[in-house]
């Protein structure tokens, strides 16, 4: 009775976020009365508007379990959207009242659900862990459709985070999974979804092979709007890899598809980058014609103002090319317009004032094309590096300060001048008397006064200095983050596309030879080894300082992948409480400390046969040690070969003016402790 009269004066509707996959999934243990419930029930919340919290009340007075925890998900998941203090709690309350009722589907899909809470409000690493969570309650429990929903939200997670092989190996595992379960028309989202990790990794030609796999899929079970969407990937694949006429049938393809389903959205789109490539490939006219026909939208079409912007910048660029900067700089003006009218557009639209100024420039109008100029590297700047513009003016209110310090002392020594102009013409009057005190008197003053100039460009040389370690600190930053951003785009790039190609080998053939397939497996480890190291290293040079927090979750972070890597032996990571965590490592510092780290948890894993391994972090007076120790079989230190590992760990103790003791005993174990001043 509640549900009726609920229905009768409630209006309602379940929020739908596509990127978390939030769909209806049954329980496989439900009753049939009971699933027929659900379906019935959701069918309504579709055909009803909003009003989440009515159905709220619905929830609480039902008496369903099953149901109950299922309608608190919804909620939930819908409140997350809306009203994210209400999301926490609802999410909170099914999780306990699963836990009480034993409902294992209800409260995995409701953990699953508290990770997209966390990632939406910004907390990454609570996203992470509950995604995780939710992977493994759903392996444990094999609902197989939650896991692969927290397979896509686990890619989703760490290609928003950059980590494009972690999102690349979850993205195939839920291919994986679709595939095993039979469900050829869902192989179409996660193949997609390589295809753009592909393509955020510069990796053109095998984005386009994945998007056209999934292009396949979508015409095999007539999914037009998807396939608008797959078109239009491989129409910029095609473009990205220089083949402008494969890239404009494409798109012409998606055009058409588009118009036939009325999708406004991505036939506006669509044109926009068929014009663009007819520019680029120097068809001018009908790249004009084509931007006219993108911007021709209906008077009630509100959407995607920002593509209005683009299409007026592409067009004053064309015009210019053409010689005709007039007409350039009339739909730069209607550009302008927009910005003028919606504020929130002018990010990265820096581009739209170097077109206008080079249309000034062309017209003669060099004031204006100044004018323009100067707000496009304003814009370009802002863009670039805030962190550049708090430096800037940091140094600006430091050299303010000295100025006004400068002015204090010239206004000082003005009053002393004027102050010795009066007293000489007191001292007139007693001129025979007092001419000796009187020389003495200026003799003091002129002296006083070469102090104080001294003083002055004393400090002027200082600050010169403070400029000039500045700007060396600041080049110096600069072409370490350009290493570390190559080291990332190529070698990085490279070794993932190693470890994917090796993923396709074993993925696409039915390889038998067990030592081929360890080999294969030996490469990938190694290179994803190697990844990590790269990181590592990027890590330590991306920071001028590392601060011991940072430092200790690094080292965690390693005992946790030892850890998967040899799951028999016990790791223990300990840091005494008179630690402080605000101190601070030089990147080298903190650096070399990781691999010493490493290198001694390595060579117990290597050589020793540990059942246990652990770290701790400890300070005696001011000296902070560091200490492996292990209680595997140990070795004679007189008697062992001295390999690079040991030479390496006592070369970084060395730089970092550290003191590295090795103590070992047969069967004993080993203790490998590090220290350096605190």
């Amino acid at each position: 009775m509640l549900l009726i009269n609920f229905f009768k004066k409630a209006s309602v509707i379940i929020s739908v976020n596509i990127r978390y996959g939030l769909t209806l999934f049954l329980c496989p243990y439900m009753k049939k009365a009971t699933i027929l419930s659900v379906c019935l029930l959701f069918s309504v919340f579709n055909m009803l508007s909003q009003n989440l919290d009515s159905l709220m009340i619905v929830a609480q007075h039902t008496k369903n379990d099953s149901v109950k925890i299922r309608l608190y998900n919804k909620i939930g998941s819908a409140y997350i959207f809306n009203d994210t203090k209400k999301a926490l709690q609802v999410i909170t309350e099914g999780e306990q009242l699963a836990k009480e009722k034993n409902f294992l589907f209800g409260l995995t899909e409701l953990t699953n659900t508290h990770g997209i809470y966390m990632d939406v409000t910004g907390k990454s690493d609570s996203a992470n862990y509950y995604f995780s969570k939710a992977l493994q309650m759903s392996k444990t429990y094999h609902f197989k459709t939650i896991e692969n929903m927290c397979l896509n939200n686990l890619g989703m997670f760490h290609w928003n985070k950059s980590n494009f092989n972690e999102a690349l190996n979850y993205f195939f595992q839920s291919l994986k999974m679709v595939e095993a379960l039979g469900n050829e028309k869902g192989t179409a989202t996660p193949l997609n979804n390589i295809g753009l990790i592909y393509q955020e990794m510069n990796l053109n030609a095998k984005a386009l092979e994945y998007h056209q796999k999934s292009l396949k899929i979508r015409e095999k079970f007539n999914l037009k709007n998807e396939q608008i969407a797959s078109l239009n990937n491989i129409g910029i694949c095609y473009k990205s890899l220089g083949k402008l006429k494969a890239a404009i049938s494409t798109y012409q393809k998606g055009i058409e598809l588009a118009k036939q389903t009325n999708n406004l959205i991505d036939y506006y789109r669509l044109l926009d980058n068929l014009a663009n490539a007819y520019q680029e490939g120097g068809n001018y006219d009908k790249a004009i014609e084509t931007y006219q026909l993108a911007l021709e939208r209906p008077k009630d079409y509100d959407a995607d103002k920002k593509g209005y912007i683009s299409i007026y910048t592409n067009l004053t660029a064309i015009y210019n090319s053409l010689n005709n900067p007039s007409q350039g700089l009339f739909y730069a003006n209607k550009a302008f317009g927009l910005i003028q009218k919606y504020p929130h557009l002018k990010d990265n639209t820096n581009e739209l004032y170097l077109k206008a100024a080079e249309s000034q420039y062309m017209l003669n109008n060099f004031e204006a094309a100044r004018i323009l100029t100067e707000k496009y590297v304003i814009l370009k700047d802002s863009v670039f590096s805030e962190q550049n513009a708090k430096a800037v003016a940091d140094l600006e209110v430091k050299y303010d300060t000295e100025k006004k310090e400068k002015q204090i002392l010239i206004q000082r020594a003005e009053l002393a001048e004027h102050k010795l102009t009066i007293q000489k013409q007191s001292y007139k009057l007693y001129a025979a008397l007092a001419f000796a005190l009187i020389l003495g008197l200026i003799g003091y003053l002129f002296y006083n006064q070469q102090k104080l100039k001294n003083k002055q460009l004393l400090k002027e040389n200082e600050l010169k200095d403070a400029l000039l370690k500045i700007e060396t600190q600041s080049r110096l930053q600069e072409q370490r983050l350009n290493i570390s951003r190559d080291l990332h785009d190529t070698i990085g790039a490279q070794l993932t596309f190693i470890i994917s190609s090796i993923d396709n080998l074993k993925y696409g053939f039915d390889i038998k030879d067990k030592k081929l397939t360890d080999k294969l497996d030996s490469i990938s480890n190694f290179t994803s080894a190697t990844i990590y190291e790269l990181r590592d290293t990027i890590w330590a040079m991306n920071k001028n300082e590392i601060t011991f927090d940072d430092l200790q979750s690094r080292i965690s972070n390693f005992i946790d992948k030892a850890h998967v890597i040899d799951d028999d032996t016990t790791f223990s990571f300990n840091v005494s409480n008179d630690i402080s965590t605000a101190k601070t490592f030089s990147s080298v510092e903190g650096m070399n400390i990781h691999r010493i780290i490493q290198e001694a948890i390595h060579n117990s894993l290597k050589h020793a046969n540990p059942t246990e391994i652990k770290v701790q972090v400890s300070r005696n007076f001011n000296i902070l040690q560091f200490e492996v120790s292990d209680n595997g079989t140990g070795f004679d230190i007189n008697l062992v070969k001295r390999g690079n590992g040991i030479n390496n760990m006592q070369k970084r103790a060395h730089e970092i003016s550290g003191e590295l003791v090795i103590t070992s005993l047969p069967v004993k174990g080993t203790v490998v402790c590090l220290s350096i001043p605190a």
